[in-house]
């Protein structure tokens, strides 16, 4: 018997089989909750039912996160088929192409900003806000997925480490404000993964270059890393912890300075 048994999670935003997302789905799936799949839109819908379907889940449902009357229906789906919901996984980010790339200054403008920070931060606010009523009278459990970016400059990360510092701000809050009501609140800051997110910032090669290198672990993470630690924070194991940014990095954001392994002490 997994430490998820008898848990119900509604997974937001598996876009590949490549997803840090799928990779905390099938951790959660090993442990026994039973999932639940959004899909942004119909382009993705059958890519995220075929995913959905290869570890037994029927249910999944379109939510786009710039929309309240998307989410309002996604929960009224799942009142009516489970009742009631244990965990919500957030891992939802997205900024135009040129706010990624180049000169931050110039290419951070207001449009740019305000849908980075609308789909990457305020989207957990407004599917926090809908489960929230699902999770009533339950050890409930929310988590995100934030980056190093949220409190470093990165290169080429640019307006999306604002958001991410505003996703990890949404984390506190969001834990102090539903905290009495027995849902936890967490984020994971994950080292860099391949995914079809991580393909659209520039450079990101070098990151994964630069990370396996100076990582007191000397290797990148992967999913399954990031998943288990996912399994955990939403598990009963983890009732204490509720506000926190887990570092999932392989120690990489503890480092001040490195040398070449090959340079001379």
């Amino acid at each position: 018997m997994g430490f998820l048994t008898g848990k119900r999670a509604l997974i937001v935003g598996v876009a590949s089989d490549r997803s840090i997302a799928w990779g905390i789905a099938q951790a959660m799936h090993r442990e026994g909750a039973e999932l639940a799949f959004s899909y942004v839109n119909d382009k993705m819908k059958e890519r995220v039912e075929a995913l959905a379907a290869s570890i037994g889940s029927r249910l999944t449902m379109p939510i786009d996160v710039t929309s309240d009357s998307e989410i309002d229906a996604a929960f009224a789906l799942l009142q009516r088929e489970w009742g009631h919901l244990d965990i919500l996984v957030h891992a939802v980010a997205f900024a135009p192409r040129e706010g990624v790339s180049g000169s931050f200054v110039e290419n951070t403008s207001r449009e740019v900003f305000r849908v980075a920070h609308d789909v990457s931060s305020y989207s957990l606010t407004a599917l926090a806000r809908g489960a929230a009523p699902l999770m009533a009278g339950r050890a409930g459990a929310v988590l995100t997925l934030s980056y190093l970016g949220a409190v470093r400059s990165i290169p080429s990360y640019n307006v999306m480490g604002l958001a991410k510092a505003s996703l990890e701000a949404n984390v506190r809050f969001l834990a102090a404000d539903l905290g009495p009501h027995g849902i936890r609140v967490n984020g994971i800051s994950a080292g860099p993964i391949k995914t079809l997110a991580a393909a659209g910032i520039a450079g990101f090669r070098k990151m994964l270059n630069r990370v396996a290198e100076v990582a007191p672990l000397r290797r990148n993470v992967t999913q399954e890393d990031v998943g288990n630690a996912a399994a955990f924070l939403c598990s009963d194991l983890a009732a204490g912890v509720t506000g926190e940014i887990l570092y999932v990095d392989g120690g990489f954001s503890t480092v001040g300075m490195s040398f070449p392994d090959a340079e001379p002490a």
